[in-house]
């Protein structure tokens, strides 16, 4: 298990990566500043959708997230 310090910087790494400086910290203003629910949030995501489409958003970003952790070693 790891640090919550640990899970703080790497998600704001991950951030980054994927949205750039300016984009990641308007991320993390707009968490802060809503309430925000992302069980709810995440609920409803994929409302309406098939499984196959559902598999496909999945595999792809498994492979995003497999390309910007071999880029961060």
């Amino acid at each position: 298990m790891i640090t919550d310090t640990e899970i703080k910087l790497k998600g704001l790494q991950i951030l980054t990566d994927l949205l750039g400086d300016i984009e990641a910290e308007r991320f993390v203003a707009l968490i802060q500043r809503e309430p925000f629910d992302y069980t709810k949030w995440r609920q409803g995501l994929d409302e309406g959708l098939s499984v196959e489409e559902i598999s496909k958003r999945a595999m792809a970003l498994r492979k995003k997230t497999a390309t910007v952790k071999s880029k961060m070693g």
